[in-house]
C-alpha cells in the first residue's frame, strides 16, 4: 500500500511534523510518498532522505536563522536564503532528488510570473530553500534563471501530487487559524497579515477531504512562525496529537 504524507508550511510550527513522524514510526506506519511546502518541504526532504527524527529535531533546534552572517546585502529580503545551502548539504550530501529514498514533491511560487512550481527531480537543496523562503523575510531563490519564494504563497497544503500515487493520504496541517478579537488588529499590517492567514487556511482546509487522516493540533496556534525557542513544545504537540488520533484510526492502515 502506498501511503502519502502531506506536510504544510508553518515556520517553527513545522517542528510538529517531526513529532508526527515519530508517532507514525511507533505505529509502524511508513509513508512511501512525501509532499511538502516551506517547513514541510524541509522536514519532508530530510525524511525522504532517511534522516532520523531525532536528527531532524536537532536541525530545527540548532539552525540559527537570524544570525548576522545570514543578513542579506542589497537584496529584497532581510535574510539571504543562499546562506542555508551548507546547513542542508550536511544532511543531503547528494544534491539531487534521485538520491532520496522516497518520492518527494516540493512547492514554490515563481515571484515574477505568479505560477506554482512543483519540484520532484533534479537539484534538491535550492528548491527546499525556495519553498521555505518566507516572503519579505528571506530573499527569493534563483533556480535555472527563475526566482522563487515560499510555496505556501500559492499552495500551503500540496495534496495534489499524491492523489494519483497513493492509496491512503495523511495530511499534517500546522497553521490552525487562531481565534482573535478586533482589539488584536491594532495596525494596518496586522490586518494584512490576518487576511493572508485566512486565505491560506481557507484554501488548505478545502483540501482536507482528499486525505484519509488529518492531523492539525489546534494548540499550535499559540506559537508564532518564528518562535524558534519553543521547538520542543511544538514537537511534543505533534507527537501527542498523532498518537491520540492513531489510537482511534490505526485500522485505516492495517486492514
Amino acid at each position: 500500500m502506498n501511503i502519502g504524507l502531506v506536510l504544510s508550511g508553518g515556520g517553527a510550527r513545522g517542528a510538529a511534523h517531526i513529532g508526527v513522524i515519530k508517532a507514525l514510526e511507533e505505529y509502524n506506519i511508513t509513508p512511501t510518498h512525501i509532499s511538502g511546502t516551506s517547513a514541510g518541504a524541509i522536514i519532508g526532504a530530510l525524511y525522504a532522505a532517511g534522516v532520523d527524527w531525532s536528527e531532524m529535531l536537532n536541525f530545527f533546534k540548532t539552525i540559527s536563522i537570524f544570525q548576522t552572517s545570514r543578513y542579506a546585502r542589497n537584496k529584497p529580503g532581510f535574510i539571504n536564503s543562499e546562506k542555508f545551502y551548507d546547513d542542508l548539504k550536511k544532511y543531503l550530501p547528494i544534491d539531487d532528488f534521485s538520491a532520496l529514498k522516497k518520492p518527494l514533491f516540493i512547492t514554490a511560487a515563481n515571484v515574477i510570473d505568479g505560477s506554482l512550481k512543483i519540484f520532484s527531480k533534479g537539484q534538491l537543496i535550492k528548491p527546499i530553500i525556495a519553498s521555505a523562503s518566507f516572503p519579505g523575510v528571506f530573499t527569493p531563490t534563483e533556480i535555472n534563471g527563475k526566482f522563487y519564494i515560499d510555496g505556501g504563497t500559492l499552495n500551503n497544503f500540496p495534496v495534489e501530487p499524491l492523489q494519483k500515487e497513493c492509496d491512503k493520504i495523511i495530511g499534517v496541517y500546522v497553521n490552525f487559524l487562531k481565534k482573535i478579537s478586533i482589539k488584536d488588529l491594532k495596525h494596518s499590517y496586522s490586518v494584512v497579515e490576518r487576511a493572508y492567514k485566512i486565505k491560506v487556511a481557507s484554501e488548505s482546509m478545502l483540501k482536507f477531504p482528499a486525505c484519509d487522516l488529518i492531523i492539525s493540533p489546534e494548540e499550535l496556534n499559540k506559537y508564532g512562525t518564528f518562535e524558534m525557542n519553543s521547538i520542543d513544545a511544538i514537537f511534543n504537540l505533534g507527537y501527542i496529537t498523532t498518537k491520540k488520533i492513531l489510537e482511534d484510526k490505526k485500522e485505516l492502515f492495517f486492514n
